[in-house]
């Protein structure tokens, strides 16, 4: 599948997640309390998935994600959809938000799609192509506690099986962009090895463009290790950490193609157009054009609506500048 000719050079996308309206957050805490209904909830989820396809469309994102809306944590949705994980307590993820850390006490199974109904209402939104997302095996498995399998190796390899079925069904569904979210990936250098044999489960076969997300870890500990991870596109997060990674690449070329980390979503400054296009064009120095999609470090959830769109907005008049400038 030749997605990527569809789209133009240097793509501008985001990582995943979108601001939560405060309503939706609200909406979310009386499901919970038993006031709201299921179904309620939806409609207000979809409704603020229109908002995020709609901004995208307007600033003119070429490869476009859903917000994830529906999801309070990368974590806990997943583990709430799937067999063999129960409910933990509360644990600090960072900052000040927190998220139930879920247990595993049996065999992980997928109880029906994770991700493929968002992905289609989203995608029937627009006619640009949108990502489906989800959390990959290894951060699943990193971020619960284990309380069945005799090994981590054995719970991620079940995790990324039941995966890949979803993986499976998002293509089938009309997906092209699959993006495994594993931000634990590169915590724990010793076990690339694992991270490489669970993501090679998930797209051995896969008919669509994969992309893996890693952020926030010791990536000068896993690279160049990291470009033998069986995906098409690896994203990380450089902004927050001055493009540290660039000297590596120096060392040893950058082989696949990259989602570009460009604006820091953990501070409130809004990176100017310049400042992102100067990240652009000292990325050209190690990398082609062809490579490279241009995006935030992470997730935008963090930040305010008005510092999404105002971040976003200069992102793309970046790109759009070094496209001229090529």
């Amino acid at each position: 599948m030749n997605e990527r000719s569809r789209l133009p050079l240097l793509p501008t996308t985001s990582v995943g997640s979108f601001p939560k309206p405060e309503s939706l957050q609200k909406a979310r805490t009386r499901l919970r309390h038993g006031s709201l209904s299921p179904q309620e909830l939806t409609h207000l989820e979809q409704e603020a998935t229109q908002n995020v396809i709609a901004l995208q469309e307007r600033l003119g994102i070429d490869l476009l994600v859903h917000g994830e809306m529906e999801r309070g944590d990368m974590e806990e949705y997943f583990a709430e959809r799937l067999d063999g994980f129960a409910e933990g307590g509360l644990v600090r993820s960072y900052g000040n938000r927190y998220y139930r850390k879920p247990v595993v006490i049996g065999p992980i199974g997928r109880k029906a799609l994770l991700t493929v109904d968002s992905f289609r209402y989203a995608q029937s939104l627009t006619d640009k192509p949108i990502k489906g997302i989800f959390t990959g095996p290894y951060t699943l498995c990193d971020w619960a506690f284990n309380d069945y399998y005799p090994d981590r190796r054995s719970l991620v390899l079940d995790l990324a099986r039941v995966l890949h079925d979803e993986a499976v069904d998002l293509a089938a569904a009309g997906c092209a962009f699959i993006q495994i979210d594993e931000p634990a990936l590169s915590t724990r250098p010793e076990e690339m090895d694992l991270a490489k044999e669970a993501l090679g489960i998930i797209t051995r076969g896969l008919d669509a463009h994969t992309i893996t997300h890693i952020c926030y870890g010791h990536f000068e500990e896993v690279y160049p290790a990291m470009l033998e991870l069986p995906v098409d596109q690896i994203d990380l997060e450089l902004a927050n950490n001055q493009f540290e990674l660039f000297r590596s690449f120096a060392q040893h070329p950058f082989t696949k193609e990259i989602g570009l980390g460009v604006i820091d979503v953990h501070t409130h400054t809004v990176e100017p157009v310049d400042v992102i296009r100067q990240r652009i064009e000292q990325a050209l120095d190690f990398l082609r054009p062809e490579q490279i999609y241009v995006d935030p470090d992470c997730g935008l959830k963090t930040r305010t609506w008005q510092e999404a769109e105002e971040k976003l907005t200069n992102m793309v008049a970046a790109v759009q500048a070094v496209r001229a400038a090529l």
